[in-house]
């Protein structure tokens, strides 16, 4: 866990910097996930016996890298289960498009069906069977070399959701073959980073905003500067 950033840790919220790559949870890879990771920075930063306890609140998917929260206490866990469900949980994605999208900024609204067997999503028409809403704020930040910098903030959350609304604008994420990509980044990861959160602490209340610094940011993200 030397290696991954810690960006805040109470009694109640632990919040790191998830890798791209790694899994959230365990998976049938087997890998270390993140989950597996921060039990261990628990147990010994704060000197933890037996089993410790995390609960999951939210996850990002294996390829996309940023800010991740687990919860430490049940109390926790349920209040910010609670935030995540009903939209309060505020999220800010960075996510580099290949190719160009006409107007600077927007909302873009559409009806996502998953498919469950091959993982995949499509955008549908309102009303088909199964379909639900999303709802993603983006903008864009920069642009060079055929390439567009775009900042997401979804008001939903469903699968696949930011990676869709990259293709529908226009330009689908760098690595994102599943989606329109051209061709894989070197790492294999997606250009897709969870920059920030902003949610309610589930015993103060107070604001907590949980942002990655600039310099744990992917290189690709750099087309800001």
């Amino acid at each position: 866990m030397a290696a991954w950033a810690i960006l805040h840790d109470d009694n109640h919220v632990l919040a790191l910097l998830k890798p791209a790559g790694v899994p959230s949870v365990p998976d049938d890879s087997r890998d270390e996930s993140a989950l597996d990771a921060a039990k261990d920075y628990v147990k010994h930063r704060h000197r933890k016996p037996g089993a410790v306890f995390l609960g999951v609140v939210h996850r990002l998917d294996r390829p996309v890298g940023g800010v991740l929260v687990f919860a430490r206490t049940s109390k926790a866990a349920s209040r910010l289960s609670e935030q995540f469900r009903s939209g309060r949980a505020r999220k800010t994605y960075l996510g580099l498009g290949e190719g160009l999208t006409g107007g600077r900024e927007g909302l873009l609204e559409q009806w996502l069906l998953k498919d469950e067997a091959r993982n995949v999503s499509s955008v549908v028409d309102a009303g088909v069977p199964g379909a639900k809403e999303a709802r993603t704020r983006w903008r864009v930040l920069g642009v060079s070399g055929g390439k567009t910098l775009f900042e997401f903030r979804p008001e939903t959350g469903r699968s696949h959701q930011l990676r869709l609304a990259a293709r529908t604008l226009g330009a689908p994420l760098a690595g994102d073959l599943k989606y329109g990509a051209r061709a894989p980044l070197e790492d294999g990861n997606l250009a897709l980073f969870a920059l920030r959160l902003e949610l309610v602490h589930p015993t103060t209340q107070a604001p907590l905003v949980l942002e990655a610094p600039r310099e744990h940011w992917p290189q690709w993200a750099r087309l800001r500067d």
